[in-house]
C-alpha cells in the first residue's frame, strides 16, 4: 500500500458540516420522524426531572409538589421548543430547564424570612412565587439584549478562534455530570455507555428497512435494555441492604413520580399563586439570564453545524435570544422553578443519529406537551434511573465538544498567538468554575461571601459557568492582543459572509421565518 506525500495530505474547511443523513430543512419519512423525536423527548426528561428532585425537597415540597414542578417544566420546554424552532433561531434545538439558575435560585430558598416559615408546604409556595417573581424580572436582559440587537452587535467581536473554547465547554464544562454519576451506580452507568456506543458506533451500518436502525435509535434501543436490567437488580433485591445513596442512584422505583402523578392536569400561568418581587433576589437571577445566554450562544453555534447549516448571522441569534427570554417570561409566569437553557444533550443527539432535521425537534415538543398533560404516562418514563441519563451525557457532551474544536480549522493553528488564546481560554473556562464549586463544596457558600447577597449571587452565579469564563477570556485576549495584523490566524475572512443575513444565500434557505412573516421582521 502507497501512502501519499505529507504535502498530498490536506483536510479543507468545510463551511457545512458533512455527513449528514438530513439537514435542517430535509426531514425524515413521519415514521422514522416520530420515533427520533421521541428519542429527543426521552433525553429531555433528564434535565426535567434532576433539576425539580434536587430543588424541591429544598424548598419544603413534597413528592406530589416535585411532580407538579416537573409536568410544569416538561411542559415549558415543549412550548420554549416549539417556539424556538418556529419563530427563534430556527434551529433544531431543545429549550430545557437550566442549570445556570440553581446558585441564585438557592439563595432564594435560603432566604432568612422564607427560612422562618414552619409549614413546609407554605414554605414552598411562597419560594416559589418568590423565584417566578425573579424569573419574571430576569427575563427583561434577554429579551431587551436579544430584540434591541445587542447581543447581535457584540457578536461581531466573536471569530472562530474566540468562539472555540465557548462552545467547547458549553460540552466539556458539564463533565461533572458524566462519569462522576455514573461512578455512583457503576453496574448500571458502565453498561448503557457500552451498549450506547456499541449500537450507535459500532452497529451503525446495521439496516432495517432500508435505514440504519441501531444508529437512529440507538437511544431508544438502548435505554429501554439496560433499564429493564436495572428493574431486576431492583426486584431482586440487590439494593436491599446498600447505602441510601447507592440506593438513590441504583433503584428503578425510588423517583415516587408514578404513585405522586395524577392522571391528567394542565399546567397554567400562576397555579402557585401572584408571584413576589424582592430586589435582592432580581440581580442574582439576572446574572443567571446572562450565563444562560452565553452557554445558549455556544449550543445555537453547534447545533448549527450539527443540522449542516451555516452559522447563525448576529441578527438570527439576536432573534433567538429575544425568544427565549420570552420562554424565561413564561417559565416565571408558569412557575417551573428554574429558567431555560437551549439543552446541551438533544444537540448532540442531533450528531449521534445524523439526523439535524428541525422537524424532528418539533416532534419532540408536541411529545413533551402530551406527556405533561397525562401526569402518569409522563411519570413512567421520567422515573428512569439518573445513572442512565449521566451514561448518555458522556458521549452527547463530549461530541458538543468536539463541535467546537472543529472550528479550529478555520484559524491558523501554526500561530503562538491562536495557541495562547486557545490554550489561557479552555484552562482558565475549566479550572475558574472548578474552584468556585470546591469552594461552595466544603464552605457551603461561594468564594463571594459578602454581606450584600445580590452581589454574591452575581458572581458566584458568573464564574461558575465554564462558557462564560471562556468567552470572557477568549473575547478580552482576541480582541486585544495583537488583533490588527492577525485576522487571517482568527479566521476572520471565512466569518465574514455569515455576519449579515444577505452575506450568504444559504442564511434565507435556513433561518427564514415561517408564514412569510420576513415581511413584518426584516433582518437588520
Amino acid at each position: 500500500m502507497e501512502f501519499p506525500k505529507p504535502e498530498e495530505i490536506t483536510h479543507a474547511p468545510m463551511e457545512q458540516l458533512q455527513g449528514l443523513e438530513y439537514c435542517i430543512d430535509s426531514n425524515p419519512r413521519w415514521g422514522q420522524a416520530i420515533g427520533l423525536g421521541f428519542q429527543h423527548y426521552i433525553l429531555a426528561l433528564g434535565s426535567t426531572v434532576m433539576i425539580p428532585s434536587l430543588l424541591v425537597p429544598l424548598m419544603g415540597g413534597s413528592d406530589g409538589d416535585k411532580v407538579r414542578v416537573v409536568q410544569t417544566l416538561l411542559f415549558m420546554t415543549g412550548i420554549n421548543t416549539l417556539l424556538q424552532t418556529l419563530f427563534g433561531t430556527r434551529l433544531p434545538t431543545v429549550v430545557g430547564g437550566s442549570h445556570a439558575f440553581i446558585i441564585p435560585i438557592v439563595s432564594i430558598i435560603r432566604d432568612s424570612s422564607l427560612m422562618q416559615i414552619y409549614d413546609n408546604h407554605e414554605r414552598f409556595v411562597q419560594t416559589m412565587r418568590a423565584i417566578q417573581g425573579a424569573l419574571i424580572v430576569s427575563s427583561s436582559v434577554q429579551i431587551i439584549l436579544g430584540y434591541s440587537q445587542l447581543w447581535g452587535i457584540c457578536s461581531r467581536f466573536f471569530s472562530p478562534l474566540g468562539m472555540v473554547p465557548v462552545i467547547s465547554l458549553v460540552g466539556l464544562g458539564l463533565f461533572n455530570r458524566g462519569f462522576p454519576v455514573v461512578g455512583k451506580c457503576a453496574e448500571i452507568g458502565v453498561p448503557m455507555l457500552i451498549v450506547f456506543i456499541a449500537f450507535s458506533q459500532y452497529m451503525k451500518h446495521i439496516r432495517a428497512w432500508r435505514f440504519p436502525i441501531f444508529e437512529r435509535f440507538a437511544l431508544l434501543i438502548s435505554v429501554p435494555i439496560v433499564w429493564i436490567y436495572a428493574y431486576i437488580l431492583t426486584v431482586g433485591g440487590a439494593y436491599n441492604h446498600r447505602p441510601d445513596r447507592t440506593q438513590l442512584h441504583c433503584r428503578a422505583d425510588r423517583a415516587n413520580l408514578i404513585s405522586s402523578a395524577p392522571w391528567i392536569r394542565l399546567p397554567f400561568p400562576l397555579q402557585w399563586g401572584p408571584p413576589t418581587f424582592g430586589a435582592g433576589h432580581c440581580f442574582g437571577m439576572m446574572a443567571a439570564a446572562l450565563v444562560s445566554l452565553v452557554e445558549s450562544t455556544g449550543a445555537y453555534k453547534a447545533a448549527a453545524r450539527l443540522a449542516s447549516a451555516t452559522p447563525p448571522p448576529p441578527h438570527v441569534l439576536s432573534r433567538g435570544i429575544g425568544w427565549q427570554g420570552i420562554g424565561l417570561l413564561l417559565d416565571g409566569l408558569f412557575g417551573t422553578g428554574t429558567g431555560s437553557t437551549v439543552s446541551v444533550e438533544n444537540v448532540g443527539l442531533l450528531g449521534t443519529t445524523r439526523v439535524g432535521s428541525r422537524r424532528v425537534v418539533q416532534i419532540s415538543a408536541g411529545f413533551m406537551i402530551f406527556f405533561s398533560i397525562l401526569g402518569k404516562f409522563g411519570a413512567l418514563f421520567a422515573s428512569i434511573p439518573f445513572t442512565i441519563f449521566a451514561a448518555l451525557y458522556c458521549v452527547l457532551f463530549g461530541l458538543v465538544a468536539s463541535v467546537g474544536l472543529s472550528f479550529l480549522q478555520f484559524t491558523n493553528m501554526n500561530s503562538m498567538r491562536s495557541l495562547f488564546i486557545t490554550g489561557v481560554s479552555l484552562f482558565l473556562g475549566l479550572s475558574v468554575p472548578e474552584y468556585f464549586n470546591e469552594f461552595t463544596i466544603s464552605a457551603h457558600h461561594g468564594p463571594a461571601h459578602s454581606n450584600s447577597g445580590w452581589f454574591n449571587d452575581i458572581i458566584n452565579t458568573t464564574f461558575s459557568s465554564p462558557a462564560t469564563v471562556a468567552l470572557i477570556v477568549a473575547v478580552f485576549l482576541d480582541n486585544t492582543l495583537e488583533y490588527k495584523d492577525a485576522a487571517r490566524d482568527r479566521g476572520i475572512p471565512w466569518w465574514l459572509k455569515f455576519r449579515t443575513f444577505k452575506g450568504d444565500s444559504r442564511n434565507e434557505e435556513f433561518y427564514t421565518l415561517p408564514f412569510n412573516l420576513n415581511r413584518f421582521f426584516p433582518p437588520s
